[in-house]
């Protein structure tokens, strides 16, 4: 059906569209110009179900999107990153990568695909001609551009096609979730790890040097003795990353030097465990002065008594150095009686 089939008293009024034509040169208009052609009415703008049922599709291709984009992040969190899947003629392929690139050119293409047939069909089309003007725009133009804006918003029907603006409005909103997904490869949720390390009840206390577990008599008075968790090896892959939070200073004392009762009772003997890391920004301590029972790191110089809780005594350390509850097993071999109660390391102690 073409407007030409159309009564002329259906059709929407016309409208002049050769403003500024010349269609003979002269010498003020060394050019002709014709203006432009008659316009041509499409169905949607003399059929009101015509417009419905572009309105209707437009919707649907929104909705489809809001869908594709839901797809998008239900195949981020449930198809496993190691799953292949065989696709004539690629061959096989991630089933991740597949599905999320799938999904999510789907949602871009079917907004953009509706925003183009909305203009197509719903948007008025009736061609405009404008002068060239100055950049500087004078008081008029700028309220003619206004005016443009409004009939413009008038004429795209957005207020009265409901169906169609809030489908839009859906499916742009959900779009940029799937950008908010990718984050997630990030790295993995750090959960609680920052709270816990390998530190557990029963785990025995090994030398870093000799990698043998230690006893109460292989730590002489005044002495510096690194450790680690029993189990833990070098040759592990994340080796690095538990080290830097479960390693030990073993000390051991005169009990009478020591001032503080909670390190006096989670001591054996005198003996006392205090993580190795610096709350300041995470060194490995390691300089240690059995006379004052100091410890000092290397980095900036942060101080900690280690006969009085290792609290901070000089330096830029916020925070004393967790200590560990130890005690000996059935076999005499030093052993955790649990995991340090405070988060080991810097920084953690601002962030919660």
């Amino acid at each position: 059906m073409s407007s030409q089939d159309i009564p002329e008293e259906n059709l929407p009024a016309a409208q002049e569209h050769a403003h500024g034509a010349v269609s003979v040169a002269d010498e003020v208009n060394p050019f002709a110009d014709p203006g432009l052609p008659p316009h041509e009415h499409r169905i949607q703008d003399i059929d009101e179900r015509a417009a419905k049922r572009s309105e209707r599709a437009v919707a649907l291709l929104f909705t489809v999107s809001m869908l594709a984009t839901i797809g998008f992040i239900v195949s981020y969190v449930t198809i496993p990153h190691d799953k292949s899947i065989f696709v004539f003629p690629i061959g096989h392929i991630s089933a991740l990568n597949f599905a999320l690139g799938m999904t999510l050119g789907t949602a871009l293409f079917c907004i953009g695909a509706g925003a183009v047939h909305w203009a197509r069909t719903l948007m008025s089309d009736v061609e405009v001609a404008d002068e060239r003007h100055a950049i500087a725009a004078p008081e008029d133009v700028r309220a003619k551009v206004h005016e443009d804006f409004r009939q413009g918003a008038k004429e795209s029907a957005i207020g009265r096609r409901k169906l169609i603006r809030n489908t839009m409005l859906g499916a742009l909103t959900l779009v940029p979730l799937s950008g908010v997904m990718l984050l997630r490869d990030l790295g993995p949720l750090p959960g609680t790890s920052l709270r816990h390390t390998l530190w557990a009840k029963g785990k025995r206390l090994v030398n870093m040097n000799t990698n043998q577990p230690l006893r109460p008599e292989d730590v002489a008075v005044g002495s510096l003795t690194f450790a680690k968790p029993d189990g833990l090896e070098e040759a592990q892959e994340d080796f690095q990353n538990e080290i830097a939070k479960a390693a030990l200073m073993i000390v051991r004392l005169q009990p009478g030097n020591i001032k503080d009762k909670r390190e006096l009772d989670w001591s054996h003997e005198g003996i006392v465990a205090f993580s190795k890391i610096c709350t300041h920004v995470g060194c490995p301590i390691s300089l240690y002065e059995q006379q004052t029972h100091h410890v000092l790191c290397p980095c900036h110089q942060s101080t900690f008594d280690l006969s009085d809780g290792a609290r901070v005594i000089f330096g830029p350390a916020g925070h004393a150095l967790p200590q560990l509850r130890i005690g000996v097993d059935s076999e005499g071999y030093l052993q955790a009686l649990g995991d340090f109660e405070e988060p080991v390391g810097p920084a953690f102690w601002e962030r919660g």
